[in-house]
């Protein structure tokens, strides 16, 4: 008789998992259950609807710098399945990647829907049963297996199971796992951006910077990334990754802080100094405002100053210690009082899930309960942004479903 998987999730993990596991094991039933209408969701929204599949890293070292939480679990995960046996993977099936700049990989065509599409005819080639708005009740195990019972009632027998469902944000959504005698790192956002309410800095909604230094007042959480001037607050990578290390920090703080914005990071205090005192040697009688300094935005620039106190139709040749020292303050180190955070776009992140010591790092199967098994979000791993949570979302769905297949 075949044996039947169940893999709780159609998000990214789920998804990657159970096709694998049907394409290594033809005589395998292999079934996804998913408690939305939607499935593959993340993918979609992901990358502004290009997805951001990976990152361009091609050493194992260099990927797990990319991950807050997770990464002695991660080093012996990633040695079975990395970001280039990602590329591989989805090359060998028609989706060619291409690297950016920053070294985010997306598909060539530049639409997530290139992904859906590759997982949905692999799922139909290989037999996955699929089952939409079907979410889990409970979860027993069983002399022979397990049993699944849906909010509605349904029941579905397993032998074995892979939980790819996504993290929760609150620690009782997790009852029906914990059920089971697994713990569970209690969750906190993660990936989100700041909420600087009634500030004027929000007047300059839509301005972006290449490079900005970050920080948050009183931590070490410090980040130096591109950074986005949005209607609420910042955003950008900076802040992302910044939100992301400092997950637990920001939530015991209440998302209320003070963070430190050198907008000039690769210039110190001495170098901007020198480079005030050239400009105002070269051209003194030039109005403050008009000048182009450290390649900032006209606009950024005009804001900073009155930051300053300096006035409009202030020349530099008259520009006061007093005021040339605050300036030099305002541009290494300003400071915005931060109140609250917002979600970045659709792409919902949590730190927390399964405690990883309870996870095999090379099979993804529980320590507790043989032929369970964990993949993706819904394990206390999260990564930045920039295609490392969707890599860990295929690396743990591919253990998981090789350690299945060779088990039959």
């Amino acid at each position: 008789m075949s044996k039947t998987f169940v893999v709780i999730g159609g998000g990214a993990a789920g998804f990657f998992c159970a096709i694998n596991a049907a394409r290594l094991s033809p005589e395998l039933t292999v079934v996804i259950l998913e408690k939305t209408p939607k499935l593959l969701s993340k993918v979609k929204v992901s990358g502004g609807g290009r997805c951001n599949v990976t990152h361009n890293c091609q050493s194992v070292s260099d990927l797990l710098k990319n991950y807050p939480r997770g990464q002695n679990f991660l080093k012996k995960a990633f040695s079975h399945f990395s970001a280039t046996d990602t590329v591989n993977w989805f090359e060998e099936r028609g989706v060619s990647l291409k690297v950016e700049a920053d070294g985010r990989m997306f598909p060539v065509s530049d639409s997530s829907q290139t992904i859906i599409d590759c997982f949905l005819e692999e799922a139909k080639k290989y037999g996955v049963k699929i089952y939409s708005q079907w979410n889990v009740h409970s979860l027993s195990k069983l002399d022979t297996g397990f049993e699944i019972i849906s909010d509605k009632g349904q029941a579905i027998q397993a032998d074995l199971i892979c939980i790819a469902c996504g993290g929760f944000p609150k620690k009782e959504q997790f009852d029906w796992i914990t059920g089971l005698g697994h713990s569970i790192e209690s969750p906190v956002p993660s990936l989100f951006t700041f909420n600087i309410p009634k500030n004027p800095i929000t007047e300059l909604m839509g301005i972006s910077l290449p490079l900005a230094t970050v920080k948050v007042a009183g931590s070490k959480l410090v980040e130096s990334a591109p950074l986005l001037i949005t209607h609420w607050g910042m955003s950008g990578p900076a802040v992302l990754r910044l939100s992301s290390w400092g997950a637990r920090v920001l939530s015991e703080k209440g998302y209320q802080f003070t963070g430190l914005v050198h907008w000039v990071p690769e210039m110190n205090e001495e170098m901007i100094r020198a480079e005030i005192q050239k400009i105002r040697f070269s051209s003194p009688a030039q109005k403050i405002q008009n000048a182009t300094l450290f390649r900032l935005p006209q606009r950024l620039w005009h804001f900073l100053i009155d930051r300053a106190g300096i006035t409009e139709d202030l020349r530099w040749t008259d520009l006061p210690s007093k005021e040339q020292n605050r300036l030099i303050k305002v541009l290494t180190n300003d400071e915005y009082p931060v109140n609250g955070k917002t979600t970045f776009k659709e792409e919902f992140v949590t730190c927390g899930g399964v405690k990883l010591a309870e996870v095999d790092p090379t099979t993804m199967e529980s320590r507790i309960i043989p032929n369970l098994f964990f993949a993706g979000e819904i394990l206390d791993i999260d990564g930045i942004t920039g295609g490392f949570n969707f890599q860990h979302a295929w690396t743990s769905g591919w253990l998981a479903a090789k350690t299945v297949t060779n088990r039959l």
